[in-house]
């Protein structure tokens, strides 16, 4: 026999008995749209959580004062403000791997604008390159620049949720807000970003210039007096007075324009780091380790009064859990094709049965066992190969539909369906090739008397 003369006589055989074979390939349609769905879903998920990681800024390096010990008690972290301007100045100096650095200053406390209030979730303190550093983009208005940060501007850009809660949907440029009884201009609008990884809305914020938040708001943190001729720090508590913090009568802000910061008060509640890309972050991570220890005067001996974290070991770790929930998802899916695959071996010992008659009139007039097998061999692959063109289009439904429904991601996988391809390609041949091998090895007398 042909090879086409067997595809034509397997064909056959399927069309004879349609129900049947609809049946049969049942399971292989319900594993193959699972493995589908499935694979979508996961692959949107993984795609989602990268841009989401990405917005939160993948190649970000933060710094957070660290513990210190006081009489043999550990204070545990932050237990002493030590990150200051110098710090900052010398990361961004000395440090080849570092794009940008940003002192972060943060205050909790109620905005108002005219008859409404709000209490945001983030009031930080930031200088003018930390839009960039933190993936943040302007959709209305414009950012403070240098200058606002050097001379301490009262202006702010705000979140979506800002807009949406305190001016109730009004564009907000413009328009002067309260915090603490201080009047900031608001002169940008954030793009959206929803809630991050920790379920903390990101559009809940208020950012203005860390010099107009040290000077002017209350609990922004401690200052810091330093002098050119003297080496002695005084720490006190931040109000909304300049005369509180400088009692000797020293201007806040100086009448010329300089090419850094006049602020003296200097230290900061965090660093916020950006490397160049996500590639460079291990060696600027070590870049800022060796400046902070030296700015630190800390020994080899000394402990690190400081922390360090990169958003790398977060990023790492919820893929890594994204991967292994998807993978075991598909575990759950290539079962269901085992199960699917055993249905078509036993409908196929069914056939086989049935058709004894027809397989000894075969081989009497001169059909080889090998032919036999193949023919068998073929019915059983396109039985799976329908199987899984039905799956494709059933899972690759499935999961569009549970995407609309449910607002999850949801991208097309093309490995998913060549995989799909391949495994009903295999599944059709270990699971068919056992009863192909019995109708092979049937013997046409006794066949031809089966009754």
């Amino acid at each position: 026999m042909k090879y086409v003369a067997v595809i034509r006589s397997a064909l056959k055989a399927i069309c004879r008995n349609p129900t049947r074979t609809f049946l049969t390939t049942l399971g292989i349609v319900i594993g193959i749209a699972a493995v589908i769905a499935l694979m979508e879903i996961g692959k949107g998920a993984q795609e989602a959580l990268k841009k989401n990681i990405a917005n939160m800024g993948v190649n970000t390096i933060r710094v957070w004062p660290g513990a210190v010990t006081k009489s043999g008690v550990r204070t545990g972290s932050g237990g002493r403000v030590n990150l200051t301007l110098t710090d900052l100045n010398a990361i961004a100096k000395n440090c080849r791997s570092v794009s940008a650095v940003s002192p972060v200053v943060s205050v909790r406390g109620q905005i108002i604008y005219g008859g409404q209030n709000w209490n945001p979730f983030f009031i930080n303190g930031v200088n003018e390159k930390y839009l960039d550093i933190s993936n943040w983009e302007i959709s209305d208005g414009e950012p403070f620049d240098a200058r606002m940060v050097a001379r301490g501007a009262k202006v702010c850009v705000v979140g979506q949720t800002i807009v949406r809660e305190l001016f109730e949907g009004e564009n907000p440029i413009g328009k002067n807000l309260r915090v603490q009884n201080v009047t900031f201009k608001v002169i940008g609008v954030l793009k959206q970003k929803g809630a991050n990884m920790m379920g903390w809305d990101q559009d809940d914020v208020v950012i203005m210039p860390w010099t107009t938040m040290k000077s002017r708001l209350k609990g922004a943190g401690s200052t810091s007096l330093t002098s050119s001729n003297t080496t002695t720090t005084t720490t006190t508590t931040t109000t909304s007075s300049t005369s509180d913090l400088y009692t000797s009568g020293v201007s806040l802000y100086p009448e010329a324009s300089t090419a850094v910061p006049p602020v003296r008060f200097v230290n900061v509640d965090s660093l916020i780091i950006a490397a160049h890309n996500p590639e460079s972050v291990e060696a600027a991570l070590a870049e800022v380790t060796a400046s902070l220890r030296e700015t630190h005067k800390l020994g080899p001996e000394d402990e690190d009064d400081f922390r360090v974290r990169t958003m790398t070991e977060f990023s790492d770790f919820l893929t890594s859990q994204t991967k292994s929930t998807t993978n075991l998802l598909l575990c759950v899916a290539f079962i269901s094709l085992i199960v699917g695959g055993v249905g078509i071996m036993n409908i196929m010992l069914v056939s086989v049965t049935e058709r004894t008659r027809e397989i000894g009139l075969r081989m009497a007039v001169g059909a080889r066992g090998s032919d036999i097998l193949r023919q068998f061999l073929i019915e059983s692959i396109v039985i799976c190969l329908l199987g899984g063109v039905l799956g494709i289009v059933l899972g690759h439904s499935l999961s569009m539909l549970l995407g609309n429904l449910m607002g999850w991601p949801v991208m097309t996988s093309y490995a998913a369906i060549a995989l799909s391809v391949g495994v009903s390609v295999l599944v059709g041949i270990l699971f068919g090739y056992y009863p192909a091998w019995k109708a092979a090895r049937l013997d046409p007398i006794e066949a031809l008397r089966y009754e």
